[in-house]
């Protein structure tokens, strides 16, 4: 019978103020999405770290009047440096091959570049990518040795813009956090006042605080969980968007996001979601209401 009560004066108590609770609704949608998106988007730039600085290489380009005895001895010391894990020697003609392939699309370019214009050079796989700047001190000396040129720059770039693009996402996250926690407490608020004469007869007749409270933080809870399910659809629509259309090129950029990844994050932005309302919720009953 309580619990039979309890429940009925949560759904009362929501269509009673239906436009405070449609605005704390979408509040925490937006708020949970954005928390999951940038979750799920700290996860990914994790795994593409691991996977592309796995494979990044250091190039050493050898001077177009390198001598046969410097790049034996070159090649001599990079086969028994303990920093290098791959040592593979490009010649002009590999060289020019692999510049052909890759502008393949830019005809032009290739006929305007000749096979001995493109140096030799070194390509190298580092037992650790992060000691590039070790290889560089090391051989930037060395005879016949052009130039040293390091993937991961690049990538670190990259890896930069995703970084700040996720930290951002996650600051308008917890912007809309606080807004939708404002809103659950005056929505808590509103609640209250409107069955203060209520409240005070249940008080006269010994009711429990919790009994008097569960109603009201249940209405947040409810709320937050609803938000959530809404934030999983949004997921689930962006994971549509991102594999098809113009928006599928970034699943080459970034590594696909999984099915399960995004219906594992449910469990996550629902549990954070219904705990928050709920203590803002009995915060909110405890220090402003005295119920």
């Amino acid at each position: 019978m309580r619990m039979k009560y309890v429940l009925t004066e949560v759904m009362v108590g929501l269509w009673r103020n239906v436009t405070m609770t449609i605005a704390m609704i979408i509040t925490m949608t937006v708020s949970l999405f954005l928390l999951g998106f940038s979750g799920l988007l700290y996860q990914k730039v994790g795994d593409m770290k691991d996977l592309y600085y796995e494979n990044v290489e250091v190039s050493i380009f050898l001077d177009t009047e390198v001598s046969a005895e410097e790049r034996t001895e070159l090649e001599a010391k990079l086969k028994n440096d303990p920093l290098v894990k791959e040592s593979t020697y490009v010649d002009k003609k590999e060289a020019y091959e692999r510049f052909q392939e890759m502008y393949k699309d830019a005809p032009d370019l290739v006929n305007a570049v000749k096979a001995d214009q493109l140096p030799e050079s070194f390509r190298l796989k580092l037992v650790n990518p992060e000691q590039y700047k070790n290889i560089y001190d090391q051989y930037k000396d060395t005879g016949g040795v052009e130039e040293i040129v390091d993937q991961s720059k690049l990538l670190d770039k990259v890896f930069n813009v995703l970084t700040g693009i996720q930290n951002f996402t996650l600051f308008i996250s917890v912007v809309m956090a606080a807004a939708a926690l404002l809103l659950v407490a005056n929505t808590i608020q509103v609640a209250a006042y409107s069955k203060r004469r209520e409240v005070a007869v249940m008080k006269l007749v010994g009711a429990s605080n919790w009994f008097i409270q569960a109603p009201f933080v249940l209405e947040a809870v409810v709320a937050g969980l609803m938000g959530a399910v809404l934030a999983l659809g949004w997921l689930v629509v962006g994971k549509y968007l991102l594999g098809s259309g113009s928006m599928a090129s970034l699943e080459g950029l970034i590594t696909p996001i999984s099915w399960s990844e995004i219906f594992l994050m449910f469990p996550i932005i629902a549990g954070i979601g219904s705990l928050v309302t709920a203590i803002t919720a009995w915060v909110t009953l405890r220090f402003y209401l005295r119920v």
